[in-house]
C-alpha cells in the first residue's frame, strides 16, 4: 500500500507458504502479554463509539486516489465534511475491545473509510511487531497493515523506505502480501492458508521480526516465518533505508484501485476490519536466529 503508487514489479517474490496456524481466542491473547517485553502498544479497550487514542493515531483524509486509483474518501474522527459524518463514523473504538475501521457505500460511486497513522506521534525501529486482525474480505476490498519511514517528509518515497506488514486484497481470500519498497528496488513476499480457507473467517496475527540488516514476516505465530528479506536480497541498485531511522504505522482499509480492482454487485457494505492490537516487543534476537 504505496502512499503514492503501487509497484507492480518485485525484486525478489517468493513462493506461497501454507501451514497450520494457530487461532486463540481474544483473552487467551490478553492473558498471554508478557509487559516486560512490550515497547508500546495499543489494545483498544476504550468505551463504545469512542476515538481511537488521539496519543496514539491521527489520520490521512481526502480521496486523491492515492496514486493507486483508490475510491474511497478517507474520514478523520469526528469530520462532518462531506461525505464524511459523525452520524456514520469510519473508524471507532467499539467497547468490545477492537478498532473499528469501516468501508461504507454512500451509493453513485462514492466510498468512504479511514486511514489512521501514528505519524508524529509514535515511530519504531526494530523488534517484534504485530497486529492481530480480522480483515474484511470482498472483490475490491483492501485491507492493510503497514509503516513508512519518519523521514518522509523530508525524503520522498519511496527513499524514505515502506513496510507492508499486511495487505489483502478480496480476490485473494486466502493470501497474505507482505512487501518492502525502496529506492531502486522492490521484495515482496505471501503466504496462503491451506485448504482454501479465507483470512477474513478470523483473526490472525500479522507479525515481523526486524532486527538491524534484516526483517522476516510471519503469521500467526513467530515460528511461521513466511519471507526473510536483507540487503543481499536487492539488485545493485538499490539502497536499504530500513536501518536508518524510525517508523511510523499505518492501518487502513481501501476500496477499489489499481491491484484489487472496483467493487462489483457480489459485495456487500460496510466492510469492516477489526484490530485486537498492535504491539511492539523487544524481543527480536531469540526468535530471529
Amino acid at each position: 500500500m504505496n502512499p503514492l503508487q503501487m509497484i507492480g514489479v518485485a525484486a525478489v517474490l517468493l513462493p506461497s507458504f501454507g501451514f497450520a496456524h494457530a487461532q486463540t481466542s481474544n483473552l487467551s491473547h490478553r492473558k498471554s502479554i508478557n509487559p516486560a517485553a512490550i515497547v508500546w502498544s495499543d489494545e483498544f479497550n476504550g468505551p463504545a463509539q469512542s476515538q481511537p487514542d488521539p496519543a496514539n493515531w491521527t489520520y490521512d483524509t481526502g480521496n486523491t486516489g492515492w496514486g493507486n486509483k483508490e475510491l474511497e474518501d478517507y474520514c478523520a474522527w469526528a469530520s462532518n465534511a462531506a461525505p464524511c459524518s459523525t452520524s456514520t463514523p469510519n473508524a471507532y473504538i467499539g467497547g468490545d475491545g477492537y478498532l473499528h475501521i469501516l468501508a461504507r457505500d454512500l451509493g453513485r460511486g462514492v466510498y468512504t473509510s479511514a486511514r489512521l497513522k501514528t505519524q508524529g506521534l509514535k515511530s519504531f525501529q526494530y523488534g517484534r511487531i504485530e497486529a492481530r486482525i480480522k480483515i474484511p474480505e470482498g472483490q475490491g476490498i483492501w485491507p492493510a497493515f503497514w509503516m513508512l519511514g519518519d523521514n518522509i517528509t523530508t525524503v520522498p518515497w519511496p527513499a524514505c523506505g515502506e513496510i507492508d506488514n499486511m495487505e489483502n486484497i478480496g480476490k485473494e481470500p486466502s493470501i497474505a502480501h507482505s512487501s518492502l519498497h525502496m529506492t531502486g528496488g522492490d521484495l515482496t513476499g505471501k503466504v496462503t492458508l491451506p485448504n482454501g480457507e479465507k483470512l477474513a473467517s478470523g483473526f490472525h496475527i500479522y507479525g515481523m521480526i526486524w532486527t538491524p540488516g534484516k526483517i522476516q514476516f510471519y503469521l500467526d505465530t513467530p515460528s511461521n516465518i513466511y519471507a526473510t528479506f536483507t540487503p543481499a536480497n536487492l539488485p545493485a541498485t538499490a539502497k536499504w533505508p530500513f536501518d536508518g531511522g524510525k517508523f511510523f504505522f499505518i492501518l487502513n482499509v481501501a476500496v477499489g484501485g489499481s491491484w484489487p480492482g472496483n467493487p462489483d454487485a457480489t459485495i456487500a457494505f460496510p466492510q469492516e476490519m477489526l484490530v485486537d492490537y498492535v504491539r511492539v516487543y523487544s524481543e527480536p534476537a531469540s526468535l530471529s536466529r
